[in-house]
């Protein structure tokens, strides 16, 4: 059995055993009855679960059909578990489960004996396989786009400090990392200020006594070309004879693919420190790895080639020459651009191009059909892709193949994204943390691993957008559709696979996914996930009991039906109706996002216990909470969204202890803060963040408080007068406050002194503030503030130029004045400093 193969299968396992432990844990309380099955169950399957993490390489023909077996057997054990929640929430006994206990408890016995038979040695957790020998250059060696790479990287090796420094590149695969260092390694700057250079590629499966015998054979290839001496003898341990020939000298030693930190634990202390300017250079796609290298220093990321480079890059690999022949241009461009920048991509389909004919009809047949061209010629480059895939832990790779399921360069929301991770019951539990700062975790990991790419970051630095390279999304639908974890389909759904068990579907159209062409669904996609661009008539679905995630672009006709799918966890779309009286049914809900609807949410959503995100961009209206009865608390709730005249009272507030996010709007002549309770938001003590707009005359509160939980503010309409901003800058954690519309109101905001200690980002809007007093420690560690529409203010104060850590004023339709005073605070910064940190953009 080859070992990629038998690496897949362990992946599907893996992430179906997750998924099913979190469906039992989660059904434990509902079926006190058969609490003894299901405790049987959890057993056998982190039995399995255990066994699966620490499989090797050598037990791979001993467990060829075991893998096979646990995925089989847990899906028949969720189907019935799910199902058994659909027909009765857990009211029944579990008939059926006991022959899957008896099968999966067969399939432990057959683990147990691949245990013994390998023995402990090879139980260990592995890296995959993979040369160790440096990869086979592909394309004809032509290099572009990469010279102020390279002077950057010559600067950082020939100058700066004495000691001993490590400076690592670090990007996705096919960027272009190898090739700088090459370029590095062969320049004549380079060669001459350092007495020894030494290259070796380490590759994923190494062996530290191969790195250390190709150190040794590039000095003696050096020494050689030098005619100079090794200072060794045969018998001579490998590493005594490294460190020998490297001390006194000034070296530089590259070390080409590093995947594992292990790597460096092995190696880094055979390079002596002689404060001679030696340099170590890593090229890795891993940021953690680069980072735990050296920590001190910043690392150099390859970025993607801009459209210019691009096509001239193809024109080398294609014609010899910088530009393509007229006829050709306008295609060439659009092949290029389509390559999104990524040089291996662009390197390849020149490869295929040169080979062919150069006529208009092949070159436009081949911009349409980009990635299957790619990927249907080069077996190399699907395998330098699925190097990185290969090398995740089992619990992120559930995680990047769902990337696969969105859109070909689709903007992934974060917030969308993490929700779905959760409903999918994909995640690894881990105790302190909620499942959300898992999901987070996890993305960071996939960011930092160069397989994700953090496309937009909000105020705090954290990543709000993100997307996935298209040929890195290619590889996850095919290994996704190979492996049943989900099939992406047009409207026709005629590509759904009828013979296999299809567990998620994502129907990518932006029609009308019309009932006549979903009638011949087949029952397997019970248990799939929808992701929907188009208009989607729930009647079609509605009878998909086992459905867990609905996403869709637009719902239209919401009927009473949907109650039936209970075990929906997740349920977005825009909604032109919501008629949610029933919604309580779905007792199963997790997630609940609509669009556009002005709703009127029922009482009994106050006993929806597994809620943890309410989300409405219209308004909605939440009831108080029944009296009277037992009191619901909905642990779980970290979100709601877009609730109109809220009402924060100490009965409803002891209900969401765990809030981080909430928006409200209050409308009408007269708003009473003390009527909508507004001052028991410190009561909340793990809200995070917090936007609160009035559109009407807002009663001036006594007094009023935010929890010191508070790490995001926006206030709009309040008519708070400036001397209560104490309430506001006394805040320990805030970081973004944002003021728009009249929400404080006066001529005169003086700040004061040990306010604002963790504010990075500051923007007014529509402020009618004329005079703003400011000193710079008034504001300890501003980065960026922002200015709109505020045209009575007259200028912004000298105090605000002096802040240190200031990057950026943004001005918005502000007066000239306003615009003067801060041309002068930047050119008095650079008269006095000559610094140019501080960037300033009018708009």
């Amino acid at each position: 059995m080859d070992w990629i193969q038998f690496e897949h299968i362990i992946d599907m396992a893996y992430a179906s055993l997750i998924s099913l432990t979190n469906n039992l844990k989660y059904i434990q309380h509902l079926v006190p009855q058969n609490e003894k099955q299901i405790k049987t169950l959890l057993e056998r399957v982190n039995f399995l679960k255990d066994f699966l993490e620490n499989s090797s390489p050598q037990s791979s023909k001993v467990t060829e059909g075991l893998e096979i077996k646990i995925v089989d057997a847990t899906y028949k054990a969720e189907y019935i578990v799910e199902s058994q929640i659909a027909a009765s929430h857990g009211d029944e006994s579990f008939t059926n489960l006991e022959k899957v206990i008896e099968e999966i408890d067969s399939i432990k016995q057959e683990a147990m004996k691949v245990m013994e038979e390998i023995g402990a040695q090879d139980l260990q957790p592995w890296i995959s396989s993979s040369s160790s020998s440096k990869p086979a250059s592909i394309g004809k060696g032509y290099v572009v786009g990469i010279d102020d790479d390279l002077v950057k990287i010559k600067e950082r090796l020939i100058q700066g400090s004495s000691n001993l420094e490590t400076v690592s590149i670090v990007g996705m695969g096919g960027i272009g990392k190898t090739t700088l260092a090459k370029e590095v390694y062969g320049d004549k700057s380079i060669s001459s200020y350092f007495d020894i250079r030494t290259w070796v590629t380490v590759s994923q499966d190494y062996n530290v006594q191969e790195i250390l015998q190709g150190l040794r054979d590039s000095m003696q290839k050096l020494a050689k070309e030098k005619k100079g001496d090794e200072k060794s003898s045969a018998s001579t341990p490998l590493d005594e004879v490294l460190y020998k020939n490297l001390k006194g000298m000034r070296y530089l030693v590259i070390m080409d693919d590093v995947w594992d930190t292990k790597v460096w634990d092995d190696v880094n202390r055979l390079f002596p420190n002689d404060n001679n300017g030696s340099r170590i250079m890593l090229t890795t796609r891993q940021e953690y790895v680069a980072v735990y290298a050296d920590s001190s220093l910043p690392l150099h990321h390859m970025h993607f080639l801009n459209e210019v480079y691009s096509l001239k890059l193809l024109c080398k690999e294609v014609f010899g020459k910088d530009h393509c022949p007229c006829e050709l241009e306008d295609i060439g461009k659009e092949i290029a651009q389509n390559c999104r920048g990524l040089p291996l991509a662009v390197v390849l389909i020149g490869g295929l191009l040169s080979k062919a004919t150069k006529t208009q009809h092949y070159w436009r047949d081949v911009a349409a059909n980009l990635i299957s061209a790619m990927t249907s010629n080069d077996d190399q480059f699907l395998k330098i892709l699925s190097l990185s895939y290969n090398h995740l832990p089992h619990h992120l790779k559930g995680c990047f193949l769902y990337m696969g399921i969105f859109p070909e360069d689709y903007n992934i929301r974060v917030a969308m994204l993490v929700k779905l991770w959760v409903a999918e019951g994909i995640l690894q539990p881990v105790k302190s943390k909620s499942l959300e700062d898992v999901a987070y975790e996890y993305l960071l990991d996939l960011v930092d691993r160069n397989l994700v790419l953090a496309f937009e970051r909000s105020y705090d630095g954290k990543i709000k957008v993100c997307k996935i390279h298209d040929l890195l999304r290619d590889l996850c639908t095919r290994e996704a559709q190979r492996k049943n974890f989900f099939h992406v389909t047009d409207e026709n759904l005629l590509s759904i696979p009828r013979d296999v068990n299809v567990h998620r579907v994502s129907i990518h159209s932006n029609r009308e996914i019309l009932y006549y062409r979903c009638i011949n669904l087949p029952t397997s996609l019970i248990q799939s996930s929808l992701f929907v661009d188009g208009r989607l008539n729930l009647q079609v679905f509605a009878n998909l009991r086992l459905l867990r995630v609905l996403h869709a672009g637009c719902i239209y006709n919401l009927p009473d039906r949907i109650t039936q799918l209970v075990n929906l966890r997740y349920l977005s779309g825009r909604c032109e109706q919501a008629p949610l009286e029933s919604i309580y049914k779905l007792r199963n809900l997790q997630t609940l996002i609509m669009h556009e609807a002005l709703v009127q949410l029922p009482q009994e959503i106050w006993k929806m216990t597994q809620l943890r995100h309410i989300e409405f961009q219209g308004n909605v209206n939440l009831p108080d909470p029944p009296s009277g009865e037992i009191v619901e608390v909905l642990e779980n709730l970290q979100t709601l969204s877009c609730l109109r005249n809220f009402r924060c009272t100490e009965e409803v507030l002891k209900r969401i202890p765990n809030l981080k996010k909430l928006e409200i709007s209050y409308t009408g002549e007269r708003i009473d803060w003390e009527y909508y309770c507004l001052n028991n938001l410190g009561q909340l003590h793990k809200l995070e963040i917090l936007k609160c707009f009035f559109y009407g005359q807002s009663l001036e509160p006594n007094v009023f408080t935010f929890p010191p939980s508070l790490k995001k503010l926006t206030l709009l309409g309040c008519k708070l007068p400036w001397e209560d901003m104490k309430a506001i800058d006394s805040l320990p954690n805030l970081e973004v406050l944002i003021l728009k519309g009249d929400a404080f109101i006066g001529e005169e905001w003086e700040t004061t002194e040990g306010g604002f200690i963790r504010l990075k980002f500051l923007l007014l809007e529509k402020i009618d503030l004329e005079y703003w007093i400011v000193d710079s420690i008034h504001f300890p560690i501003l980065e960026r503030l922002v200015i709109k529409d505020c045209h009575d203010l007259e200028k912004i104060p000298n105090g605000i130029g002096e802040i240190l850590t200031l990057e950026l004023i943004e001005l918005h339709y502000c007066s000239s004045s306003i615009v003067t005073s801060v041309q002068k605070i930047l050119e008095e910064q650079r008269e006095n400093t000559g610094d140019e940190v501080l960037q300033v953009r009018i708009l």
